[in-house]
């Protein structure tokens, strides 16, 4: 699973009720663990049971999946089935390219229908200055006026937590961050702590600041020889058309021969 998943199921099913309220407008009252059974074998990112009775199920995306309609209908059922209630369902989506995944099934006698929420939509500022930890840590995904002051705020939180909490909620600031590209940011915030820490040699922080730096690096390379390639497609035979400019950004770099 990936790292990204696991610590926003932690979040969101620990400190990000403020979150949790903006995605779903209601609060949750207990999270329900459920495996759905028959064909195949799914389990929810996260369900929760709201304190009116009703029931929430979140999942989380970092990409866009084309078949994500006909995966919720089936959580959907799947959850119907175990439990007799059809749950209020909302994908998460994280990733950096626009999302664009359908949200509707149609057919003879049926309407399906999700919501998709791009974390970008939601307003950050209430996250970030909310009481809630987690909260402060997802709010870096979200719409912020500021990237880098925001990040200062969070990072000044952290370092008043005491030291095992906020080595886990710097983890997963870090974690985060890398989905927007904000890594080197929050490495420099950190190093101006109160409380000096050795990033690089740290237990916990440290092979997660080297992974993603090493992540960041191999992406800039990337990045670099996609805008070389680009210019010298487009100088041979004009500008790119969108789906091969989307084509052209999935590929690996070590796999293009010229």
């Amino acid at each position: 699973m990936q790292d990204y998943d696991v610590t926003l199921k932690l979040l969101l099913q620990g400190p990000a009720r403020a979150t949790m309220r903006a995605l779903t407008g209601t609060t949750i009252a207990k999270w329900l663990d459920v495996e759905l059974p028959k064909v195949q074998n799914l389990r929810l990112d996260l369900l929760g049971e709201t304190v009116d009775g009703g029931l929430v199920h979140v999942e989380l995306q970092s990409t866009n999946d084309a078949d994500m309609a006909l995966r919720m209908a089936e959580y959907g059922l799947g959850v119907y089935r175990l439990l007799g209630r059809f749950p209020q369902q909302i994908v998460l989506y994280v990733g950096e390219p626009e999302a664009h995944m359908k949200t509707e099934l149609h057919a003879t006698g049926l309407l399906f229908r999700y919501r998709l929420i791009d974390a970008r939509t939601l307003d950050g500022e209430p996250l970030v200055n909310s009481a809630d930890v987690g909260d402060n840590i997802i709010g870096i995904l979200a719409k912020l006026r500021d990237q880098a002051g925001a990040i200062r705020r969070i990072v000044a939180r952290l370092a008043d937590l005491g030291a095992a909490e906020r080595d886990a909620a710097l983890a997963q600031l870090m974690i985060l961050a890398g989905l927007r590209r904000l890594a080197a940011v929050v490495e420099r915030e950190v190093r101006k702590m109160p409380i000096r820490i050795n990033l690089l040699e740290h237990e916990v922080l440290g092979p997660l600041f080297r992974k993603r730096f090493e992540e960041g690096q191999q992406e800039g390379r990337q990045e670099g020889e996609r805008t070389i390639l680009r210019g010298l497609i487009e100088k041979r035979f004009g500008a790119l058309p969108e789906w091969a400019s989307e084509k052209l950004a999935m590929l690996s770099v070590s796999s293009w021969k010229i």
